[in-house]
C-alpha cells in the first residue's frame, strides 16, 4: 500500500508538468482583422447618422420652445396648451428615438460582430486543439497573473491559424 501511494505521488507531478496552457489576447487578434476594421467603420457611420438624425430633431424642438417663449404671452390659453402638447409630443418622439436607435445599433453591432468573434473562437480553439493545450485563456477576462514558463502566449498562432482560414 505505501508503494502505491508513493508511485502515485511520484506520478502526478509528471502528469501535472504534461498539461499545456496557453493564453492569447483574442481582442488584439480581432482588431487586426481587415473584416473587423470594416465592421467598425460601418457601426462608426451608423452611430453618427443616428446622432444627425437625433440632432435635428434636437434643433427642431429648440426651434418649437424658443418660438413658444416669444409668442407665449399674445396666445389665449387653449393656444398654449396646444403648443404645450406638440413640444411634449415632439420631447417623446425625440426619446422614443433614442431608444430605438441604442436598439439598433446595439442590434447591428451584434449581428456584424458575430461572425468576426466566431472566426476568432474557431481559430483559439484550433490551435489549442494542434498543440495539445488543456486551456486556452483569453487575457481580457481579467486573469491577474499568467505565469510565463507554464502558459505560452498563441496569439501569434492564433493569428497565424486566421490566416490560413481566408
Amino acid at each position: 500500500m505505501k508503494k502505491l501511494i508513493l508511485m502515485l505521488m511520484l506520478c502526478v507531478p509528471m502528469a501535472m508538468s504534461a498539461q499545456k496552457f496557453g493564453h492569447v489576447d483574442a481582442q488584439s487578434v480581432m482588431q487586426n482583422l481587415p473584416e473587423f476594421m470594416k465592421v467598425r467603420g460601418e457601426l462608426e457611420a451608423q452611430a453618427k447618422q443616428y446622432d444627425n438624425d437625433l440632432k435635428l430633431m434636437q434643433d427642431e424642438i429648440q426651434k418649437k420652445v424658443d418660438n413658444y417663449e416669444k409668442s407665449k404671452s399674445t396666445m389665449n390659453a387653449t393656444k398654449q396648451q396646444e403648443e404645450e402638447k406638440t413640444i411634449q409630443d415632439l420631447l417623446q418622439k425625440f426619446q422614443q428615438a433614442q431608444q430605438d436607435n441604442q436598439q439598433a445599433f446595439q442590434k447591428a453591432q451584434q449581428e456584424k460582430m458575430q461572425p468576426i468573434m466566431t472566426k476568432v473562437m474557431t481559430a483559439i480553439k484550433n490551435v489549442g486543439k494542434a498543440g495539445g493545450y488543456v486551456y486556452i485563456m483569453d487575457n481580457a477576462s481579467g486573469i491577474p497573473y499568467i505565469s510565463d514558463t507554464l502558459s505560452k502566449d498563441v496569439t501569434a498562432d492564433v493569428k497565424a491559424e486566421i490566416a490560413k482560414m481566408k
